[in-house]
């Protein structure tokens, strides 16, 4: 039977059925039903209400729900991990390594769902404040709209749902068409954890429908995680709301002369082609220092070829298929567009439907769209730089600026690095991928808005109240 959706406290079905295909070898995983117009008036109407519940849950019942919601997804570790593998193709390595993650995120909301407090503060910096006092408290926003992508369906929807518990929001969750088994299961713990059932929607839509939530003044906050074009579009239509946006980039990495070679190739193949590279801080931009660029290509191309490419249900596959092979063909007809535009293949890779095996170039110019654009795919370009501040050009000379990695031993170098680089995010000595669920996550130009991480998303769906006491 397809699975259901949770609108208005209550488990629903439709006319409408949507089938989810295993990328690996095009069968079908399950199916969903798709929520109506009907219900999704329902589940803003449903979320409205139920934040004039959670709006007064004190925080110790809000942190109870969070580390009881902790606890089953232990229990359900192995069944989370496999909904994501016959969903996406995700090889089995990521998906316990996002389902660890996925815990680390509601833990870490649980113990922030304790620490939202204020300030209290002086008035009297000029005379019309004196025997006055100042106070702050953040409050929670209202509903919050949580629309995820299929990458990593677990835990970014954890950092949207987790802290929206944290501080009293109620929510919507729209996953990913492509991946909402796992979406399913995780709402069902969220009400088996005790979050109350009004506060709670999960909806099964395509994007118009999505956009008109989006549009609903009733809709306080929304928080999306996708493409760029998607992101931003979405934002121009929200209105007064508030908005996060984590969205797209084509990180690059800087490895300098003087760095530890040998760690910067081990960070370098992983964080090139994790999760066949279907991820927003994957490495695709590497910017080579001239006097190591032979020897580090040399290295680079045999350790990516010992990569295991193959049925991501096996444990020793490091690289699955690619979400669809409609996006597969869209990579390689980029590689193909690069090379016939004069860029060399170190690594040619292949394409068999969704599969698409890695992809290394060289010879590339930054109007190629495998260097200028998001490939959202196992394709890594290596480009050659003469002086630091090439690499720094090279580095900015993109519309995108989500993270970025550096590999260099030169603290003077590292602090420039972090004053020019234009990142949300600078990791030194390791690669663009690397992120931690309390370190604060987003981008800037156009790579997102605002910031993720439970203590800054705590921020960004709180607003701060003010109250002035007049003691004279």
């Amino acid at each position: 039977m397809p699975e259901k959706f949770f609108v208005g406290g209550e488990w629903r079905d439709s006319s409408e059925v949507l089938e989810v295909i295993f990328p690996y070898d095009n069968t079908v995983s399950g199916s969903i039903y798709l929520s109506t117009e009907d219900d999704i008036e329902d589940a803003i109407a449903s979320a409205h209400k139920g934040f004039q519940i959670t709006r007064k849950l004190p925080s110790y019942r809000r942190s109870e729900v969070l580390r009881t919601l902790h606890r089953l997804m232990q229990e359900n570790f192995n069944e989370l991990v496999d909904l994501m593998i016959i969903e996406s193709g995700k090889n089995r390595k990521t998906a316990v390594g996002e389902m660890t993650r996925a815990l680390q995120t509601i833990l870490i909301s649980s113990e922030e769902a304790k620490r939202i407090g204020g300030e209290v503060f002086s008035i009297d910096w000029t005379p019309a404040g004196e025997n006055k006092q100042g106070f702050t408290k953040r409050m929670p926003i209202g509903t919050v709209l949580c629309i995820t992508p299929f990458n990593y369906p677990v835990n970014l929807s954890c950092h949207k749902i987790g802290p929206a518990i944290a501080v009293g929001n109620s929510f919507i969750l729209k996953p990913a068409e492509k991946t909402p088994l796992s979406s399913v299961r995780l709402i069902e713990l969220v009400l088996e954890a005790g979050y109350p059932p009004e506060a709670v929607n999960l909806v099964q839509c395509f994007g118009e429908k999505a956009g008109k939530m989006v549009s609903d003044p009733r809709i306080a906050m929304l928080s999306f995680t996708g493409s760029a074009s998607v992101g931003w579009m979405l934002k121009n239509r929200a209105g007064q709301k508030k908005v996060a946006l984590e969205l797209g980039g084509n990180a690059g990495v800087v490895v300098h002369e003087d760095a530890d070679l040998d760690l910067a190739l081990k960070h370098t193949v992983s964080g090139s082609f994790a999760n066949a590279g279907q991820n927003c801080i994957s490495v695709q931009r590497l910017l080579i220092h001239r006097p190591i660029y032979e020897d580090f290509c040399d290295q680079f191309i045999p350790a990516v070829e010992a990569l295991v490419v193959g049925d991501p249900r096996d444990a020793a596959t490091d690289i699955g298929p690619m979400i669809r092979e409609a996006d597969a063909k869209r990579a390689e007809a980029w590689v193909n567009e690069a090379i016939g535009a004069g860029a060399h293949p170190l690594l040619p890779g292949k394409r068999e439907n969704a599969m698409f095996w890695p992809v290394v170039l060289t010879d590339t110019t930054s109007d190629m769209k495998v260097r200028c654009e998001e490939i959202f795919a196992p394709v890594v370009t290596l480009v050659p730089y003469e002086t630091w501040d090439d690499a720094v050009y090279l580095m900015n000379d993109t519309p995108y600026g989500l993270q970025a990695g550096l590999f260099t031993r030169d603290m003077k170098r590292i602090m420039d690095a972090w004053e020019r680089i234009e990142v949300g995010g600078l990791h030194v000595n390791n690669v663009s991928t690397f992120r931690v669920d309390h370190m604060p996550y987003g981008g800037v130009k156009s790579s997102g808005f605002g910031r993720e991480g439970v203590k800054y998303t705590i921020e960004e769906m709180t607003e701060i109240r003010l109250m002035v006491l007049h003691l004279d």
